[in-house]
C-alpha cells in the first residue's frame, strides 16, 4: 500500500454508505474519490501524494482537508509513471466546502 511505503500506519474499513460518511466528515460530493481517511483532524479524499500529506500537516491550515477528486491513473496506487505522482492535482477542501488549489 502506497501510504504503508512511507511509514504511515494505516487501519482499513468498509462503509457501505461511504457518501454518508464523506458528508459526515465535510468532504464535498465535487471532491469524492474511492478512499476517505482521516489524519490528525483532516479529511483526506483520494489517492493524495505524500508530499500534499505531509505539507497539510506541517502547514496546519484551518480546513476540512485535502482531496484529489475522481480517479486519476497515475496517481499514488493507481499506477502510472511514479515521477508524475507528486504533481497531482490536489485541492484543498475549505470549512465551507468549497475546493481550492492546494499547492505543495
Amino acid at each position: 500500500m502506497y501510504l504503508q511505503e512511507h511509514s504511515a500506519d494505516v487501519e482499513t474499513a468498509d462503509d457501505p454508505d461511504r457518501a454518508a460518511y464523506r458528508a459526515d466528515v465535510g468532504v464535498p460530493d465535487a471532491a469524492a474519490s474511492c478512499h476517505t481517511a482521516i489524519v490528525e483532524g483532516y479529511a483526506l479524499e483520494g489517492h493524495i501524494p505524500v508530499g500534499a500529506i505531509v505539507k497539510l500537516l506541517q502547514d496546519r491550515p484551518d480546513a476540512v482537508g485535502l482531496a484529489l477528486p475522481g480517479m486519476p491513473a497515475d496517481s499514488p496506487g493507481m499506477g502510472g509513471n511514479v515521477t508524475t505522482w507528486e504533481s497531482q492535482p490536489v485541492m484543498l477542501i475549505a470549512n465551507d466546502g468549497s475546493l481550492q488549489p492546494f499547492d505543495y
